[in-house]
Formats: structure tokens, C-alpha cells, sequence
């Protein structure tokens, strides 16, 4: 079975990139590109990474009028990642338009809460309720738009796969068993996203900042 773990990425450097994706490319499913890599290295530097043979999840989290979330859709369709996140806040029409829009290899997910949030962060933005109540309206309205899925903390995966049997969901943040959490407020580790039904985990600086990153992804994986 391919591991369902992608690998973040999370560095503008690309030589460096190349390297870390290389140590551990045979313990990973997959390899996460998020806004530092892209805004540093744009397409150039996706098509490098794509040389490892990996798939690409090209986490960009697209946020703006339906018009301009499409038009930055389709001037991906050349790099054809394998998953793509726009934000779910955008609303009905922007995430029509954009699974619309993408390719048809590619999965379009709507990312919900981030897991660097938490009830009170929420609050402070004028959401009211908890982070679930949130992660379920706008996985629902994800649903009904059409898309693939979601992004959510491993807190409410459970939730929303009940309510969505067939969607696809990525859980980010997650922490192996007594890992530093660092910034991330909603973390489980990955074997409890996994059972909750994750269809794939990112990993980020549990494999990205060990002495050993092949390590580190092997014996996340080991988990599993």
C-alpha cells in the first residue's frame, strides 16, 4: 500500500527542497508545496520536484473572487498536481469555479479551519461556536459545491467522514506521540488521523527538522 503520507515542504531554498525530498522519497506517498516553496520558486520549481516522481499536492489555499480563483487554477493546469487547496471561506461560487477549472487528475480540496486555530482564535475573527461546528458547515457546503474534500484537523476527520463517506481528507498537523506540537492548536498523531478516516497526512517539521529525516518518515510510517 502507498503511504499516505506527504511530505511538507516548507522551505524557499530549493536546492535544500531536492535534498530533503530525496532522503526520504522512498517512506513518503507523496510531496506537500505550500506558498513559501511556490511564491520562491513558482512553476520552475514544481516541475523540479516532480523529476522525483513523486505526486505533487500543491497547497496554495486560493482565496479570491470566483473570476480570479479560476483563472489561477487554469494557469496551473501545465504542473497537473495531484491535489490543490482553496479556502472553503470563499464561498459556493469561487469553489464551483475552481473544481470547474482544474484538471481532471487533479483533486481540489477546500481547506476549512486551519489547525493552527483554535475556538478562540475563531472567536476572535467573528466566528462563533467551536472549531467543529465550523469544519462541518463549511465541509458541507465543500460537498455540496462538488469538490473532493477537505482539509481538517484530525479532531473532526471522524465527523466529517460520517457525514461524507466518499470525500477525500487531509489531515495536516499531526504530530507523532509526544512530538513538540509547535503552532499547531488541533493535532493528533498520525495512526489516530488515519483511523478517524485521513485519506492522506502532512507531516511537516517532525520529518523536515530530524537529524535524520529518512528515519523519521520510516518510523512515522511504522506507525501506520
Amino acid at each position: 500500500m502507498k503511504s499516505p503520507i506527504y511530505v511538507a515542504i516548507d522551505t524557499p531554498d530549493l536546492t535544500k527542497a531536492k535534498q530533503l525530498a530525496e532522503q526520504v522519497r522512498h517512506h513518503v506517498g507523496g510531496l506537500k508545496l505550500g506558498l513559501e516553496f511556490f511564491c520562491a520558486n513558482g512553476h520552475h520549481g514544481v516541475h523540479e520536484m516532480m523529476k522525483l516522481g513523486l505526486p505533487i499536492f500543491l497547497d496554495l489555499k486560493l482565496h479570491d473572487i470566483p473570476n480570479t480563483v479560476a483563472k489561477a487554477v487554469q494557469a496551473l493546469h501545465m504542473l497537473e498536481p495531484a491535489v490543490l487547496t482553496v479556502h472553503a471561506a470563499g464561498g459556493r461560487a469561487m469553489l464551483e469555479d475552481a473544481k470547474a477549472a482544474a484538471g481532471i487528475h487533479t483533486k481540489v480540496v477546500a481547506v476549512t479551519v486551519l489547525t493552527s486555530l483554535d475556538d478562540r482564535d475563531l472567536s476572535d475573527i467573528g466566528v462563533g461556536g467551536q472549531a467543529r461546528d465550523q469544519v462541518l458547515r463549511l465541509a458541507e457546503l465543500a460537498r455540496d459545491a462538488g469538490l473532493d474534500g477537505i482539509v481538517c484537523s484530525g479532531e473532526e476527520v471522524k465527523m466529517v467522514r460520517d457525514m461524507w463517506p466518499d470525500g477525500f481528507f487531509v489531515v495536516p498537523g499531526v504530530r507523532p506521540a509526544g512530538g513538540a506540537k509547535g503552532d499547531q492548536k488541533r493535532a493528533v498523531t498520525p495512526r489516530e488521523a488515519l483511523d478517524r478516516g485521513a485519506s492522506i497526512l502532512v507531516v511537516g517539521r517532525p520529518i523536515s527538522l530530524a537529524d535524520n529525516p529518512d528515519m523519521a518518515a520510516r518510523e512515522i510510517e511504522a506507525t501506520l
